[in-house]
């Protein structure tokens, strides 16, 4: 057995609606990155590789806040975020407020994979990445006409839901391998129109991202400031392990009872040991997929 989930991000959805072509072009971007996903477990790679092969097409996807599409800081920059976590070994790796790397993702399993630490910042973080060849891009790579517009919005005190779905959208991946090993990845550009140097949940190990075999595998997505204080990822891991509860009803908890009871709202991604998935949201909407060995596969804003 082996299954995958991805989200691209919970939140407002715009005032109009969704039209059938944007519609359209969020489910086959989706499709695309589980496939992007789904291709690796279905050669026996690893859940690992899994996730942060869909991740970094997501990133890759302007439609998304993460990589290029990020949401814009005040100052009209893009900061990014990411994580991933391997629940074979519960190791991790994370990058926080990096501005010239175009696949934040990638950078967060090298940091797990080649150095002593568990998350890098800034310039730090980008130092690690020009010392492993990655080649760093202009912060303006980032930015989109659609999220210069977003910001412009805040910045007029409007709601965002006026243009655009998802303004704290997130991206994410969970994957159970043929090997029964779980993983999680998380990446996201934040909150729209965030004080520089502000980091939320994503890259934060326990609360956006969280992966332990055995147990389940989970990422967050939403206002940021919540799921830390809740510790949300591992709450959910914590309450399959030590309380008994299923998959579905540790999420369901999580969000409609205590994140909701600290005034946060969001999404999450979650996939536990025997392969089942868990899709919940308490906001508009959220994008996801979900696709599995035994021919499950469902796309959904």
């Amino acid at each position: 057995m082996y299954a995958i989930a991805i989200h691209g991000g919970a939140g407002a959805l715009p005032a109009q609606g969704l039209s059938g072509e944007r519609q359209q072009q969020y489910r086959e971007s989706l499709a695309a990155a589980l496939d992007a996903g789904y291709a690796v477990l279905e050669r026996g790679g690893s859940s690992l590789e899994s996730v942060v092969a869909a991740v970094r097409a997501l990133e890759n996807d302007p439609l998304f806040n993460s990589g290029r599409g990020a949401a814009l800081t005040r100052e009209g920059g893009a900061e990014l975020d990411a994580a991933v976590m391997d629940g074979s070994t519960l190791r991790a790796g994370a990058v926080a407020a990096v501005r010239h790397v175009r696949n934040p993702v990638d950078l967060a399993q090298r940091v797990m994979e080649k150095s002593r630490h568990v998350l890098l910042v800034g310039a730090g973080a980008e130092e690690f990445a020009l010392e492993e060849g990655f080649e760093l891009v202009p912060n303006a790579y980032f930015r989109t006409a659609e999220r210069q517009a977003e910001l412009e919005l805040l910045r007029g005190g409007r709601s965002v839901s006026e243009l655009m779905p998802s303004p704290q959208g997130t991206v994410g991946a969970v994957a159970l391998d043929a090997a029964g090993n779980l993983a999680a990845a998380t990446s996201t550009g934040g909150m729209a129109n965030k004080r520089p140097g502000r980091v939320g949940d994503s890259p934060i190990i326990g609360a956006g991202t969280y992966a332990k075999n055995g147990v389940c595998a989970v990422s967050a997505t939403g206002h940021g400031e919540y799921f830390m204080r809740l510790v949300a990822a591992h709450h959910i891991a914590a309450s399959v392990e030590y309380r008994g509860v299923s998959l579905q009803a540790a999420v369901h908890e999580t969000l409609h009872e205590r994140l909701r009871a600290l005034g946060g709202s969001g999404g999450i991604i979650a996939v536990d040991a025997a392969g089942r998935i868990s899709l919940d949201f308490t906001t508009q909407g959220m994008f996801r997929g979900a696709r599995d060995s035994t021919g499950m596969r469902q796309i959904a804003v």
